[in-house]
């Protein structure tokens, strides 16, 4: 190579002051970088090995390839001297000889991150890049990579190995280790030939590795593979970010109306769409506030909504915190249902414990109205256990998550002989109970519609 080397700085020589910019640079830096190479072939024939050298060759081979596209046809015996510069630069890589490469890869633009602590490694990088479309940005050392990452979001980096301080193997591992720069592509480019090396970059997530001097085409290939992972990469993450605000519009909405397990039974399980159900053993509740007909008719239409919608929601917070489901409001009146779709061994007890906090809660939701000249309200809460088929009921156009049963039915004559306050469970209810609590008079009833004489228990308060 050292006649080839000495040739070039012979032809390098004569060429004309007169070259304008950018080629006048490439010149230079071409002049510089072959005496250095000149200069460690003189001292050190075997340094070829040594990653100093291979730097060197990739700022020779850069410089004259880029020499060749600009001027080489106008100066033949230049174009001939880089010619075999190029091809003894392949040959000291135990490559043979270089082709001139003319080939172009398209690709899309991309956002690049060249690290390498040289600057004319830098530059060359850049200066090819560049004219292919990219926009390239440029770090001199590991912890300079590492602040770019922060600031911008880059497509493809391109690392090399061997800087001081934070070395390239350091950031491939802060790049991998970090949720949001993982998927990056990383090339790493180096003039270490080390398999050892190359085998632990790969492990630690390197998506390729290059030897310089690299061959600009492979290069240019390696990009556009890297550019593209990186595109399907941002476009899955958009997909999923979209997917995550609509389930979270969807449980915002649905949840309004329905509870948290039914919508989570939707959106998991498809199937769940479907209309029919299952036979499920439930425990039933429902509430009412005594007298809301008559107190509607003394209030305005703004006040009602008010008292209403204020004594809903605490209730409503209240059956949801106790897992229960809620099936529907019904004026003042509210359904809901411990054991669908959820099941558990306490739904009886959470059935219970949820309206005795349901009837503790009265006393601040009546602290507010009278605060706001609203009367004061109560409500009588009854509580049925029994087996209902619990599923999609309606039609296909429009159909709700329900229940029906005879049990539902029981439930709501007990509710209409409940007085305000007062909670009454079905004596299968109690017998459901694995709690202790604190029971009022027990009585038989008979209600409209129902032949047999239901048995009812007074819940008063919790022991437990």
């Amino acid at each position: 190579m050292l006649r080839e080397v000495s040739a070039l700085r012979q032809a390098l020589s004569a060429l004309p002051e007169a070259l304008g910019q950018p080629s006048r640079d490439d010149f230079d830096h071409l002049f510089d970088a072959a005496g250095r190479l000149e200069d460690m072939l003189d001292s050190a024939g075997r340094a070829a090995d040594t990653h100093d050298l291979m730097n060197v060759l990739a700022a020779v081979r850069g410089y004259a390839e880029m020499l060749r596209e600009d001027i080489g046809a106008h100066h033949p015996d230049l174009d001939s001297s880089l010619a075999s510069l190029l091809q003894a630069v392949a040959a000291a890589q135990g490559g043979g000889a270089s082709a001139r490469e003319s080939r172009v890869i398209d690709s899309e633009p991309g956002f690049i991150l060249a690290v390498d602590d040289l600057q004319e490694n830098r530059e060359l990088v850049t200066r090819n890049l560049s004219r292919l479309g990219h926009f390239v940005i440029t770090a001199a050392s590991g912890e300079e990579a590492l602040r770019a990452l922060e600031q911008s979001d880059v497509d493809v980096v391109l690392l090399d190995l061997l800087m001081p301080g934070m070395d390239g193997r350091e950031v491939l591992h802060r790049i991998k280790e970090r949720p949001e720069w993982r998927a990056t592509p990383v090339i790493v480019i180096s003039g270490s030939q080390d398999m050892d090396g190359i085998i632990e970059c790969i492990e630690a997530g390197a998506d390729d590795y290059l030897f310089k001097p690299f061959n600009p085409v492979l290069l240019q290939a390696r990009i556009k593979a890297g550019i593209e992972r990186k595109r399907w990469h941002d476009r899955e993450e958009e997909y999923r970010r979209q997917l995550e605000r609509n389930e979270k519009f969807i449980r915002a909405t649905f949840g309004r109306y329905l509870s948290d397990e039914i919508v989570t039974d939707i959106l998991e399980r498809p199937e769940g769409l479907q209309l029919g159900g299952d036979l499920r053993r439930v425990s039933i509740m429902m509430s009412d506030i005594r007298g809301f007909t008559t107190l509607s008719e003394r209030l305005a239409p703004d006040q009602v909504v008010t008292l209403l919608n204020r004594y809903l929601g605490a209730m409503t917070d209240i059956i949801m915190a106790h897992r229960g489901t809620i099936d529907e409001f019904l004026g003042d009146a509210i359904l809901a249902v411990f054991g669908a779709p959820l099941e558990g061994e306490d739904d009886a007890d959470r059935a219970v414990r949820c309206a005795l906090a349901m009837q503790e809660a009265m006393q601040e939701i009546n602290r507010q109205n009278q605060a706001e000249g609203l009367p004061a309200i109560n409500a009588g809460i009854a509580i049925n256990t029994g087996d209902v088929i619990a599923g999609n009921i309606g039609s296909e156009r429009r159909s709700k998550y329900g229940f029906v049963g005879h049990p539902m039915n029981v439930t709501s004559r007990i509710e209409d002989r409940t007085a305000g306050g007062e909670i009454l469970v079905s004596d299968s209810t109690l017998q459901s109970l694995s709690g202790d609590y604190s029971m009022g008079d027990s009585r038989e009833i008979n209600v409209k519609g129902i032949d047999e004489t239901i048995l009812v228990h007074s819940v008063t308060g919790s022991s437990t």
